[in-house]
């Protein structure tokens, strides 16, 4: 059996969800072959009924914007289904998506990194991430231990987004 999602589960969710943020990285800049930047989403865990309930949530929020966890990656620009939006502009990444409205700093080469793809690889983690506080340092032995855990990508959703500018 199935239920639709409505306002009243939407809430539940967010409650569910707790703290969500978003973190930005690159390729390393050592690789002549750079890729698309990345945008990773995740819940510190600290919601109503704490980290066990996140992957259901998260899960259930994930299906309302068109994405599978576990599954292949899905380009948005060919997905009309997928209701997430990135605005790249004066060394912000602004994520627009149901629950999780982000802004964050990102580097200039992340921007360049961005602009010239024309995309942004972004995981959005079903797993909570609790070390992972806005405001505190994540080191890149952080980022790498969580961001490349195999069972996280596994359980995670993965998209390509396309690179909004106010530039048009």
């Amino acid at each position: 059996m199935t239920t639709t999602n409505t306002a009243s589960n939407s809430a539940q969710y967010a409650s569910q969800l707790g703290t969500l943020s978003v973190i930005p990285w690159t390729s390393d800049p050592a690789e002549s072959e750079r890729g698309a930047p990345y945008l990773l989403a995740y819940s510190l865990g600290d919601g109503r009924g704490g980290p066990g309930v996140v992957e259901g949530a998260m899960s259930a929020v994930l299906a309302e914007v068109g994405l599978t966890p576990g599954t292949e990656v899905v380009d948005a620009a060919d997905t009309p289904g997928v209701s997430i939006k990135l605005l790249v502009e004066a060394g912000r990444a602004v994520l627009t998506m149901p629950y999780l409205n982000a802004q964050c700093p990102v580097p200039p080469e992340w921007e360049r990194d961005a602009r010239e793809t024309g995309k942004v690889y972004f995981v959005v983690a079903t797993r909570p991430w609790a070390e992972a506080v806005p405001g505190r340092p994540v080191t890149e032995d952080q980022l790498r231990a969580f961001a490349g855990d195999p069972e996280m990508l596994a359980s995670a959703a993965h998209c390509l987004l396309p690179v909004r500018s106010l530039r048009g």
